[in-house]
C-alpha cells in the first residue's frame, strides 16, 4: 500500500461564479456519467501562474465566459485543503496529488446565459445550471462538501 499521506496537494483555483440574482453556476461533470455529480469551476495553477490567473483562465476554459464578462469581488482570506477519498488517490492526476488547496475566488457575472458556453476545446461539464447558494453543497461530491459550505460561508453577504 502506498503511504498517500506523503503526497503533497494540488495547487488549485476555485470560482464561485455568481449572477445578478445571487445564483451561483454550477456544472455536472462530464466525467462521471449517469452521476449527478456537480461542481463550481476550478483547475490547477500552471507553473509560473498566480492563483488570481488560473482562476480566470479556468473560468474560460470551462464556461467559455470572456473574461471581460467578469468583476473580480474577492479571494478567500486562506487556502482550503481537501483530501481525495482513498479509492481515487493514486488514480486521478497520475497519482502526484493527496487531494487540493484551493485559493477560491467570487466573481460577478455581468453577462447573459448566452455568453456561457460549456461546450468548449476540452469540455469539463455535461451541463449547467444556476443554483442557489444553500443548495450548492446538496450537489457536491461528499468528500468536497464542508469545503464548499466554508467557501459559500466566506462569501456569503457578497454573493
Amino acid at each position: 500500500m502506498a503511504d498517500f499521506d506523503s503526497l503533497p496537494y494540488r495547487p488549485c483555483a476555485g470560482i464561485m461564479l455568481a449572477n445578478e440574482n445571487g445564483q451561483i453556476f454550477v456544472g455536472r461533470r462530464i466525467d462521471n456519467p449517469g452521476s449527478e455529480a456537480w461542481q463550481m469551476p476550478q483547475g490547477g495553477i500552471d507553473d509560473g501562474e498566480t492563483a488570481d490567473d488560473a482562476a480566470i483562465r479556468e473560468l474560460q476554459e470551462e464556461t467559455g465566459i470572456a473574461p471581460a464578462l467578469v468583476d473580480v469581488i474577492a479571494r478567500t482570506k486562506e487556502e482550503y485543503y481537501y483530501d481525495l477519498p482513498p479509492e481515487l488517490i493514486g488514480k486521478l492526476w497520475q497519482g502526484r496529488w493527496r487531494g487540493q488547496r484551493q485559493y477560491w475566488f467570487l466573481m460577478r457575472f455581468r453577462g447573459n446565459d448566452a455568453d456561457i458556453n460549456i461546450k468548449t476545446r476540452h469540455p469539463e461539464f455535461s451541463a449547467w445550471k444556476w443554483s442557489e447558494p444553500d443548495m450548492v453543497p446538496k450537489l457536491i461530491v461528499p468528500f468536497k462538501r464542508h469545503l464548499y459550505e466554508r467557501v459559500i460561508a466566506e462569501f456569503l453577504d457578497l454573493i
